[in-house]
């Protein structure tokens, strides 16, 4: 599964960290956006597990770090649900700019919520499936 690390902006600025993953025999059909849980961060082995498995069905999977966690830039101590949300927002955006708009939002506990919330403001994602 080829993969390459990106960085993209917030919506203060600072850079976000990511990982790209793409289907190793075909074309992705379909692009996602993993968010992760509270205070976990993109190489969670779950978040790893699942982006495999969507990679063998054909679709590409960005799992990004929220703003001060991983190797995410900003201060944890200064984030927020709301600031999760707009994170994801801001990968989204990424993906639609540089590939392809994610149909698919994932997200582990509160990735999960903050994935619904982001969803309202994405009109190009087809489904939310929360874990």
């Amino acid at each position: 599964m080829p993969s390459q690390m990106i960085r993209f902006r917030n919506a203060n600025g600072e850079e976000l960290a990511a990982r790209l993953e793409l289907p190793a025999s075909q074309r992705p059909y379909a692009f996602a956006l993993f968010a992760h849980c509270f205070t976990c961060n993109k190489n969670l082995a779950a978040v790893r597990n699942i982006s495999r498995a969507l990679n063998l069905r054909g679709i590409a999977v960005l799992r990004f770090d929220f703003t001060g966690l991983g190797e995410s830039e900003g201060d944890f101590g200064n984030t927020n649900f709301s600031s999760n949300v707009e994170d994801l927002v801001q990968a989204a955006r990424y993906l639609e700019e540089h590939h392809q708009a994610p149909e698919l939002l994932v997200g582990h506990s509160l990735g999960g919520a903050a994935a619904i919330c982001a969803a309202h403001e994405l009109p190009f994602v087809k489904a939310v499936a929360t874990i």
